[in-house]
């Protein structure tokens, strides 16, 4: 509990009515789950407007609203209304204080840009763990406070949460905290309230731009750029074309690392390592630091992530032998993602599930020189069809095989869905099957591997289930891979 007055106390508010002399026992945004005492904050949402729900929190037990505007209240409430600019934004800092600004116990670490913020935090968690740090992580797949593992409902979560996060982690000890920072969080003020020690962008291309996104790309760099006037020392990727715009206006400290520019800190000298199945990357760290790295991730953008993790725990004085060690163990559920079916070929699980992130998979796996480059996907149902077309058309140009199969179909049916991505393949001379069960189309794949082939089950990623009218039922492909090798042992 705290004293609505202390919550309040570094935002620019107006009481409309009622004392600023209670105890506020929580703070809620889904008027669903208002609790006695507790203040509701009306956010104005893309399906909904939580000022319509004012008077129902009242009714509910609220001793307090935050508005942006004006609501209808029932006759005679004891409530205090507070109106501000922005509820948005208000809310990150009353969180902050409600939790009594747990991100001053650590240091706190954002990562920001289109593609890579998945992979490096792990990697940054794994690194600065080697070296004794406790790290708590934020993130797209999950939320981990110690051995305690949340499953996140979105990359960069509400500011309530976030700083309920933080709490958490402070009070189980954690020193440090490494986090995914997305466009939308930013523009939506979910990480105001605190000041990251670190703010990292990786890279920028266009995605997330539309109804409820963001309107144009000038809107999602702008918003990415957010990071930069919110974090002490910024560390970013300056190859990326975008690194300037993106940090334009900036109030934190500024360092770069890239491979193909004059960065602070670059990667020379790239081998592609391909060995028993299993695929990976050599490279010399050269700048600001100078010591040779093995990664067991393939591709020249793990070698971008692997820097990008370097260029961040420099600065926590962590040693060259606890980074190396850390890349050798680091692993990233659904990104490249390697599981052993063979010393043959190589079959590998990643989350690419449009033509963008698929064609720059492809094209990693190609830089390897595979016999055949097998490529396993579907797409999701209630999604636009374009994307089907757009991923038929990339796997049937860059892949020797695709196998086509389900994906998350939703409220649609899976042969509908897989007929859409033919029509892509069919521009394409490209070779296929259609083996809709997706169980059976690995299995196809794992029986039909030939040696020195690359076999990439697209689309799925991190996720353990399958959407099929509205349900989720468990479905994990490593489980699947598992299962699959146990019947052809028994069989």
């Amino acid at each position: 509990m705290a004293v609505l007055s202390k919550l309040l106390e570094k935002i620019s508010y107006e009481c409309m009515q009622g004392t600023l002399d209670r105890e506020i026992t929580d703070i809620i945004y889904d008027s669903r789950k208002v609790v006695p005492g507790s203040i509701f904050v009306c956010i104005p949402g893309a399906k909904a407007d939580g000022h319509i729900y004012a008077g129902d929190a009242v009714k509910a037990g609220a001793a307090a609203l935050l508005v942006e505007r004006e609501v209808e209240l029932p006759d005679g409430a004891d409530v205090t209304v507070i109106r501000v600019e922005d509820t948005h934004y208000a809310m990150a800092f009353l969180s902050a204080a409600y939790f009594a600004y747990p991100a001053e116990e650590m240091q706190i670490i954002g990562i920001t840009g289109t593609k890579g913020k998945t992979t490096t935090t792990y990697l940054v968690k794994s690194i600065l763990e080697q070296a004794g740090r406790r790290v708590g992580l934020i993130g797209t797949i999950e939320t981990i406070i110690g051995d305690t593992h949340i499953h996140a409902e979105n990359t960069t979560p509400q500011s309530y949460l976030i700083q309920k996060y933080f709490r958490q982690m402070a009070d189980a000890g954690c020193d440090t905290v490494v986090m995914e920072v997305s466009s939308q969080g930013l523009m939506l003020h979910r990480t105001q309230g605190f000041i990251f020690d670190f703010g990292i962008f990786t890279n920028l291309e266009p995605d997330h731009i539309g109804e409820n996104e963001h309107k144009d790309f000038e809107d999602y760099m702008r918003c990415k750029g957010l990071l930069f006037k919110q974090c002490r020392i910024g560390i970013v990727n300056h190859d990326d074309t975008h690194w300037e715009a993106v940090t334009k206006g900036c109030t934190c400290e500024l360092e770069t690392y890239g491979i193909d520019t004059q960065a602070d800190l670059r990667a020379e000298n790239i081998e592609f390592l391909n060995e028993a199945g299993t695929l990976g990357m050599r490279f010399q760290v050269k700048g600001l630091l100078d010591f040779p790295v093995e990664i067991t991730s393939p591709g020249k953008f793990n070698v971008y992530n692997a820097l990008t993790a370097i260029a961040i725990c420099r600065h926590f004085g962590v040693q060259v032998e606890n980074i190396r060690a850390a890349f050798l163990a680091a692993k990233v559920k659904g990104r490249t993602e390697m599981v052993k079916v063979s010393d043959d070929f190589t079959l590998m699980i990643d989350y690419a599930h449009n033509a963008m992130a698929l064609k720059s998979l492809l094209t990693t796996m190609r830089a390897y020189h595979p016999h055949r480059l097998v490529c396993l996907f579907g797409c999701g149902g209630n999604r636009a069809k374009s994307r089907r077309y757009e991923m038929g058309e990339v796997s049937g140009s860059m892949a020797d095989l695709t196998i086509i199969t389900s994906d998350n179909p939703r409220c649609e049916e899976p042969q509908d869905i897989i007929d859409d991505i033919k029509i892509g393949i069919g521009k394409t001379a490209g070779k296929y099957v259609e083996i809709c069960d997706r169980k059976e189309a690995i299995a196809y794949a794992i029986d039909h591997g030939e040696p020195g082939d690359i076999i990439v089950l697209a689309g799925k990623g991190h996720e353990d289930y399958q959407e099929i009218n509205g349900v989720k039922y468990p479905m994990d492909e490593r489980v699947l891979i598992q299962e699959i090798l146990e019947e052809r042992r028994k069989g």
